[in-house]
């Protein structure tokens, strides 16, 4: 919005040239996200509690968990809404809102958080529900997926190498998928969104996490976006991307003004209003900054978690043995009788190497 403004005024009021900087502009939409998530959360986490919007930690048949989670039954849920409302205001305010890749975010984060709703409103209206169905939920992720993979194929068509897959260490292995690109695009953002939500199970680990992919992708949006950076670390660049440093500061924003309220012992939780939405950015972000399989390092600690759910399930219906004392991840060294800050910060300490870790990888 303030990028907009700036061609109206920019004759009378020169200054203004400065808010045209995407440096600027990512340092001031971190800012604003961060003061807006910590201003209004604190009352909706009382509008929240008021209205008793908890939801039940005993639906579960692990009579361990509900020993380890009776503290949490009453804690407020779906506080996913207040790091929404931070992102797509500082996106309004700093983002130059013609950039086709802003308005692809824009879409995700609406589409994802709507079914995100849903998805809580019927766990808290239904006592013996535990949300949409896997099947139903599914399929809207799917739908979402698949018009924003339409979506950048056309797009992407018309960029050179814009449907190929950049390979990690072979840089120059660039496979063309074609119209099967659009593939890939469904599997990230469904996958993703719904690893950030099997992540979501302790104080400050979900949140903390996608923070650190945020500050990861921030920098990689910023190389991708510029001729001279990418050239030299010779990975793709991709015109008009560099907009997304913005959005990815936006959102590293919103997230540690979150962790005001969801670090331990957490005062809200996210929610799937929160979860599905923040997974479908991350994904969105990786593909659009072209490092469509990078995203396996930057956001490794989402991986191992719905990994660890999908060995799980599938080695307990193959050979009914379990891998793990309790899935997702982060609760089998809870089983092990691991504090949940411990595991919250260990997870983020990898969390960081390797986003760190995948920065390095740039330039190999």
């Amino acid at each position: 919005m303030f990028y907009n403004w700036i061609y109206l005024f920019h004759n009378r009021f020169p200054d203004l040239e400065i808010l045209k900087y995407i440096s600027f502009r990512a340092g001031f939409a971190a800012i604003t996200a961060f003061l807006i998530s910590v201003l209004i959360g604190a009352k909706i986490v009382k509008v929240l509690e008021k209205h008793k919007v908890s939801e039940d930690t005993t639906k579960t048949d692990s009579e361990v968990l509900k020993d380890l989670h009776k503290g949490k039954k009453d804690i407020p849920t779906m506080g996913g809404v207040i790091i929404i409302i931070s992102i797509l205001i500082s996106i309004l305010l700093w983002c130059n809102l013609s950039n086709t890749y802003v308005l692809m975010v824009l879409f995700a984060t609406v589409g994802f958080s709507i079914l995100g709703f849903f998805d809580d409103y019927i766990k808290l209206t239904h006592k013996d529900s535990s949300g949409l169905t896997s099947k139903s939920k599914f399929f809207f992720q799917c739908v979402i997926g698949l018009v924003l993979g339409l979506i950048l194929y056309f797009h992407f068509s018309g960029i050179e190498g814009g449907t190929e897959i950049v390979i990690p260490f072979f840089k120059g292995l660039k496979p063309d998928l074609g119209v099967f690109y659009i593939l890939p695009v469904v599997f990230i953002l469904v996958g993703m969104s719904n690893a950030v939500n099997i992540t979501d199970g302790l104080d400050g680990l979900s949140i903390g996490c996608t923070v650190i992919a945020g500050m990861a992708f921030t920098l990689i949006a910023y190389i991708a976006g510029r001729v001279d950076f990418s050239h030299y670390l010779q990975v793709p660049y991709v015109p008009g991307v560099g907009e997304l440093t913005i959005v990815c500061s936006a959102l590293v924003g919103a997230g540690l003004g979150f962790m005001w309220f969801n670090c331990f012992p957490a005062q809200v939780f996210m929610g799937d209003i929160g979860s599905l939405p923040l997974g479908g950015i991350l994904g969105l972000l990786a593909i659009m900054v072209k490092q469509e399989l990078l995203i396996f390092f930057i956001c490794s600690i989402f991986v191992a978690e719905i990994f660890s759910v999908i060995l799980q399930v599938g080695m307990f219906k193959l050979c009914g043995k379990r891998v793990f004392l309790c899935a997702p991840l982060h609760h089998h060294f809870q089983f092990k009788g691991w504090l949940e800050t411990k595991i919250t910060m260990r997870f983020l300490i990898i969390a960081a190497i390797m986003a760190l870790f995948s920065l390095i990888t740039l330039k190999l």
